[in-house]
């Protein structure tokens, strides 16, 4: 970012900080997260932000991944507008947009027969807890480490634990992932280490009278998408099943960016429960849990409640419709992961060809680049190959050239429907500039 830039945003900042706390609406905006200086953006459309001082970048971060048909799509803004101009923001009643927006959702996901909105995927997936300890009465829930799960109490265990807290890697300990969190939440959490069943079939053994769930992302995409190993998620299906208890796929990430159903479509397994949240709403801020019938009966009864003066709010549950009913045409899941691909295997292909070993971990439509030529199936061999300080130099040289993403090694790259394969070659061409710039600082 050249001075000028900086400067400019530092005001900016410096403004924000007096009365935001941070200068920041998100832990994952500020400089902890790994941004070198706050990049403030004047404006957005399609595919690419356009920062205070007027510079374009062709954009991959897309809000971490809501924005699967880019930045002000016409066609969703007018869905919204519409409704806004019949409605306004909430009515706090009932409206003929809920019961469309379900009908589009459950059509499209293989597992789901009810679904109940909601406005976060932090939400999302408290109300699956919640749901799942109600249908089998038992207390613990199972999860992977590694994975995120929002940031509630009952959830945010085992991020990213530094190995000497969460102890060994066939049986890690629950960590807290943040301060405030209360300790006793660990009785109620088992964590296990991703794509290993012999340490699930040992927990389901030894405490599967107790285990009301197991939650997964179905594709690892806290840490840099490490893809599940083949068979590994249908185990766990069977496991669940067997033992009584209901599996969670919390595909907030994955859910109608890997194909209109999502991971489980991809995957080809079917969990009881589905926490839903980014591109499902296309930018406007929806989740929702969707499930089998005899999972959510307890909802549909009214016998659970499933609270929250915003959901379904109109214009949310317009953009829901709008968005969704938009990747059901023809050739819209081709063409994503046609430019997932170029764009994922073309940084490949630039890297080795300066020397640097390089593999790409992801399906198409979201994936991130790794320094190195071994394979990853948990979190620990993950965060032991990771290169975050080169990344962030090969960030920062993008930035440089007029392309956005997150500068976390361990976050992703995403493709819209607003992106073009003009701009994936422009954006290879900015790599192969910024690959000569920094390889020699690789080690």
């Amino acid at each position: 970012m050249r001075q000028r830039e900086r400067r400019r945003a530092q005001t900016m900042q410096d403004r924000a900080e007096r009365f935001l706390a941070g200068g920041i609406g998100s832990s994952a905006r500020g400089t902890k997260a790994g941004y070198s200086a706050p990049l403030f953006v004047d404006r957005a459309e399609g595919a690419t932000v356009t920062g205070v001082d007027g510079r374009e970048y062709i954009d991959f971060l897309l809000a971490l991944g809501p924005l699967i048909h880019g930045h002000r799509p016409p066609r969703l803004r007018s869905a919204v507008m519409a409704a806004l101009d019949r409605y306004g923001s909430m009515v706090g009643l009932n409206t003929e947009l809920e019961a469309q927006a379900a009908e589009v959702v459950v059509s499209a996901l293989p597992s789901a027969e009810l679904v109940r909105f909601s406005n976060s995927g932090t939400e999302a997936v408290m109300m699956a807890y919640r749901i799942a300890r109600a249908v089998t009465g038992r207390p613990i829930v199972v999860r992977f480490e590694g994975h995120y799960h929002g940031w509630s109490d009952i959830a945010h265990w085992s991020v990213k634990p530094s190995e000497s807290d969460a102890g060994p890697a066939d049986a890690p300990r629950p960590v807290a992932a943040a301060r405030g969190i209360p300790k006793i939440v660990a009785e109620v959490t088992i964590v296990l280490p991703w794509n290993n069943e012999a340490a699930l079939e040992k927990v389901m053994t030894e405490r599967g009278d107790e285990i009301a769930a197991v939650i997964t992302e179905p594709l690892m995409a806290n840490v840099g998408c490490v893809e599940p190993k083949p068979g590994f998620l249908a185990r766990i299906r069977e496991l669940t099943l067997k033992n009584g208890s209901l599996l969670i796929f919390d595909e907030a990430v994955t859910g109608f960016r890997l194909s209109l159903g999502g991971a489980q479509q991809l995957y080809g397994v079917n969990p009881d429960l589905t926490v839903l949240a980014k591109a499902m709403g296309g930018g406007y801020a929806v989740s929702a849990v969707a499930g089998t019938r005899a999972a959510m009966e307890i909802v549909a009864r009214q016998e659970l409640p499933y609270l929250g003066t915003y959901n379904t709010n109109p214009l949310c549950m317009a953009a829901v419709i709008e968005t969704v009913k938009w990747l059901r045409e023809a050739g819209v899941y081709t063409r994503l992961d046609e430019l997932g691909r170029r764009l994922s295997s073309g940084l490949r292909d630039e890297f080795k060809a300066a020397g640097l070993p390089a593999v790409v971990r992801g399906p198409g439509t979201v994936f991130q680049v790794w320094f190195t030529d071994k394979p990853a199936f948990t979190y620990r061999d993950a965060i032991a190959q990771g290169k975050p300080s080169f990344f962030r130099l090969f960030h920062e040289a993008m930035l440089a050239r007029g392309v956005l993403f997150h500068p976390d090694q361990y976050e992703h790259f995403f493709v819209s429907t607003a992106h073009t394969f003009a701009m994936v070659d422009r954006t290879l061409e900015a790599a192969k500039a910024a690959i000569g710039e920094i390889a020699q600082r690789f080690t």
